[in-house]
This record gives C-alpha cells, sequence and structure tokens, in this order.
C-alpha cells in the first residue's frame, strides 16, 4: 500500500470515509487474536498525564476534527465542564452522536473507557465516566480548519481549551496550509488558554477497509514552529513510536504536545 498520488481531498472524506470501519482498524482495544493495540493505549497513557498537567482545566474544551472518535476525550471529561466536538464529515458526527445518545448498535467503546478509568485507579467507574462525558458534550457542530472560523456559520466563544488529535496532517496538502490551519484553530483559544495536539510524524497515508488517506508528513521542528508561529508557547511534549503492525499506514511516532497561548485574559 503506498499514499495517493493526489492529496485526499474533503469532498473524498464527505464521501468514502467510512467511520465503523476507521474505528475497527484502528481503536479496538485488541485485535482478533487478544492482542492489545499498543497504539491505542499508549496514546490513553499520554493523555491522561497530559489532562493531569497542572493549570490545564477550566469550563469549556473544543474537540477540532474529532471524528467519530471519543478515547481523546476520556480524560479531559475530568478537567472540563463543557466540550464541544467538531468534525467535517457528517457521518462521523453521525457516529459520535450515536454514542452521546446511547443508541443501540453504537460503538462499543467500553474496554476503551476501563482502561481509562483503570489508569485513573478504579476500573468499575467506566459507566460513570461514560454519563459524565455524554452529559459534558454540549454540541456537535461541523468544522473546516481551512476557513479563519473553522466554526462557521457558528461563532463560539473563545474556549479555555482546543484539543486536535490526527486532523490536520490528513487535511492540509502541504506545509503552508498546515500552519494557516493552526492558527485558524488557535483563534478558537482564549489567551492564556492552552493547545492539546496529537499529530503523526513521518506519514503520508493511512487506510482501513478498501479505502487509502493522504496524510501531510511531518517533522517535529516543523509542527513546534508552526505552534509557536501561532502564538504559542510550547510546555510539554512526547514522542510515542508507532507500533509495527498497527492499522494499513506508513505512520512512524505520534507528537503529543500542550501549548499556552501567550496573553492573558
Amino acid at each position: 500500500m503506498e499514499a495517493p498520488a493526489v492529496f485526499t481531498g474533503a469532498e473524498e472524506y464527505e464521501r468514502s470515509f467510512a467511520p465503523r470501519d476507521y474505528l475497527r482498524e484502528y481503536y479496538m482495544l485488541s485485535d482478533g487474536q487478544g492482542r492489545p493495540n499498543t497504539f491505542l493505549t499508549q496514546n490513553l497513557r499520554c493523555l491522561a498525564k497530559v489532562f493531569a498537567l497542572e493549570g490545564l482545566g477550566g469550563d469549556t474544551l473544543l474537540d477540532v476534527g474529532c471524528g467519530p472518535t471519543i478515547y481523546q476525550l476520556l480524560s479531559a471529561c475530568e478537567r472540563f465542564q463543557e466540550i464541544v466536538a467538531m468534525d467535517y464529515t457528517p457521518q462521523n458526527r453521525r457516529e459520535l452522536e450515536s454514542w452521546l445518545r446511547n443508541e443501540p448498535g453504537a460503538f462499543d467503546w467500553r474496554p476503551v473507557v476501563q482502561y481509562v478509568c483503570e489508569l485513573e485507579g478504579d476500573r468499575e467507574k467506566w459507566a460513570e465516566k461514560e454519563e459524565k462525558l455524554r452529559r459534558k458534550v454540549k454540541q456537535v457542530l461541523k468544522c473546516n480548519v481551512t476557513k479563519a472560523n473553522p466554526a462557521e456559520p457558528v461563532s463560539l466563544p473563545p474556549a479555555d481549551c482546543v484539543l486536535s488529535a490526527y486532523c490536520l496532517e490528513a487535511a492540509c496538502p502541504d506545509l503552508s496550509t498546515f500552519r494557516r490551519a493552526l492558527c485558524n484553530i488557535a483563534g478558537l483559544a482564549r489567551p492564556g488558554g492552552h493547545l492539546v495536539l496529537l499529530t503523526s510524524l513521518g506519514t503520508t497515508y493511512y487506510g482501513f477497509g478498501e479505502q487509502v488517506f493522504s496524510s501531510l508528513r511531518l517533522e517535529k521542528a516543523a509542527v513546534l514552529e508552526a505552534v509557536e508561529g501561532a502564538g504559542f508557547e510550547v510546555c510539554f511534549t512526547e514522542l510515542l513510536p508507532y507500533p509495527a503492525g498497527t492499522g494499513r499506514t506508513d505512520f512512524q511516532t505520534t507528537l503529543i504536545l500542550v501549548a499556552r497561548r501567550r496573553g492573558t485574559t
């Protein structure tokens, strides 16, 4: 498998992205042979560490490019009172809303929630955490990170934290577009607020089902430069090696970073 000849555009995501296939490929806690999903568990452990950092919390968190997933919010929901989830494709928003409404047939996140609860000290509190997250997600909106206001036409008040996981590198065909998109989502955070970014490094494609999608190949230095250029001071970084054999992708490394927007409220 290799990267598509032409960078995957927004229309192709809207037409072809199958959220349930994506979830089965990358977000099951273990595969059919019972082997653990190290990609997912190391992300969960690092996110638990991130959302325990001093000063990272507040009233509102925006999850930009949430996809059909909730794993990135399981530790975050302990530190924020309200969450707004945003994604470009309607099928991803429907998949997420199905879980939020606890509909029959929704994707089963229970093993992942139990894992996070175990990290936090009590595996048996999984149902309580699910209810807490469902209660705190107040809106699921369409977003487009290439727009100056990604939530257009909705105007959101500045957030205490903007979270974005594996979104910008899939939405941006080149580094200049990536820098602009980062500035766009940065504008959603209040001065003194935080950005939490999970970015794949060295990746040109990822696939699942019958589909293959592009990824902008990024290096750590370029991401840090873009974050600082968007008006943030980086205060935490961690690199997670991508486990061989997980999913169909040339993914190499995850960069997780926390940055604080310059200025004061």
